[in-house]
């Protein structure tokens, strides 16, 4: 059967959303109307009609569109008029897998498939979790290295915020402890901050090398005869509990603090605010760490230390990455963590880091976060 549909104002063909109705009268036509089996025309024409006629164009040609089938037998009989309301629907497309684009910072590869969502870690004197968030690929990371030199009392920790990829944090992670090991065996022990200095700077020199984009943030802790040494360039945080009191060991490098916008500013750069976020050069939300090469003018790998004795007051450290300080405060930190890390028998610190990843992301964080807490009263 050969049918010719004619439709008014239709520059695209719409089965779905053009319905056949009263106005299109059937007129079929047969060469043999004794012969069922023979070919006939379906011709469908427009009458004029005062409620559907366009007022926009009321004289404008009829689109023709033939369409080839097969009619059943009996389906229509000769000579007949016919009206009908049926819609016609328009095929499903094929669905379509688009590819995922990386929401993190720039164009580059995503975290191994193989990087777990989530990372939980009891070590010796030390518990971590590490929890995917749900901007894009894991980029966190985390260091521990207990029993150095063979001494239970001695250990350096690390937490490690990756943005641009992954392969600064995983670079730090790996190296930047080993660094300050190695720098601590050159030199005096009046001489620590310029140990862990130059182990930070060597470690960003050693990652600048490979030519790798990317940068991270990097919080640090180094237990070594009766001294707390806390490191930070970026804003990784480390907190303590003083007595139940939270005191940040740490202060954030970001462009927003004075003296790192002056610092900036100094060396050429400028910083500006774009949706309520300070940036280095319209790019960088922090304002040092390792790697970022495109930025290295501005970001400096130079951490900012601080030393401390230990004593039975410091009852434990926090260190995490900014996916927790930005939704919990210092003391909201402590304040969870210590009923399961002192006072009692059996202590849970691995817990408590659940606790308080649990809370932010509550609060809504969408992005990694990474808490490591410390008992400092293994070390004394």
């Amino acid at each position: 059967m050969s049918c010719t549909v004619a439709l008014s104002n239709s520059p695209v063909f719409s089965p779905s959303r053009v319905p056949v109705t009263a106005s299109l009268r059937c007129k079929v036509s047969s060469s043999s109307s004794s012969s069922s089996s023979s070919p006939e025309t379906l011709t469908l024409t427009h009458s004029p009609s005062t409620t559907s006629s366009s007022p926009s164009s009321p004289s404008s040609p009829l689109r023709i569109l033939r369409l080839q089938k097969p009619p059943p037998s009996n389906l229509i009989r000769a000579s007949t008029d016919c009206s009908t309301s049926t819609v016609l629907k328009r095929k499903r497309p094929t669905r379509l897998d688009l590819p995922v684009a990386s929401m993190s910072f720039g164009n580059f590869p995503v975290t191994p498939a193989g990087v777990a969502d989530l990372v939980e870690v009891e070590g010796d004197g030390y518990s971590v979790c590490c929890k995917r968030g749900r901007k894009g690929a894991m980029e966190d990371r985390h260091s521990a290295m207990v029993n150095l030199q063979g001494d239970p009392k001695q250990g350096i920790f690390g937490i490690f915020d990756g943005h641009g990829g992954v392969k600064a944090a995983e670079f730090a992670a790996e190296n930047l402890n080993k660094n300050i090991m190695n720098e601590l065996g050159k030199t005096t022990d009046d001489k620590i901050e310029s140990a862990v200095k130059n182990g930070y700077l060597k470690t960003d020199s050693e990652f600048l090398n490979q030519e790798v984009r990317g940068g991270s943030c990097c919080v640090t802790a180094l237990i070594q005869k009766g001294n707390l040494v806390v490191s930070n360039a970026g804003d990784c945080r480390a907190v303590v509990s003083r007595g139940g009191l939270a005191e940040a060991l740490t202060s954030d490098h970001r462009p927003s603090r004075k003296d790192e916008k002056d610092r900036i500013e100094a060396s050429g750069g400028y910083v500006d605010c774009c949706h309520g976020v300070w940036r280095i050069q319209g790019s960088l939300a922090v304002s040092r760490g390792i790697g970022d090469q495109y930025l290295k003018q501005w970001v400096t790998a130079e951490p900012e230390t601080r030393i401390l004795g230990l004593n039975p007051e410091l009852e434990f450290l926090v260190l995490a990455s900014d996916g927790l300080w930005d939704t919990v405060s210092n003391q909201e930190a402590v304040d969870i963590a210590r009923p399961l890390c002192t006072g009692i028998s059996t202590q849970q610190p691995l817990s408590a880091c659940r606790k308080l990843i649990d809370l932010s992301v509550s609060r809504g964080s969408l992005d990694d976060i990474s808490v490591m807490i410390i008992q400092l009263g293994q070390f004394c």
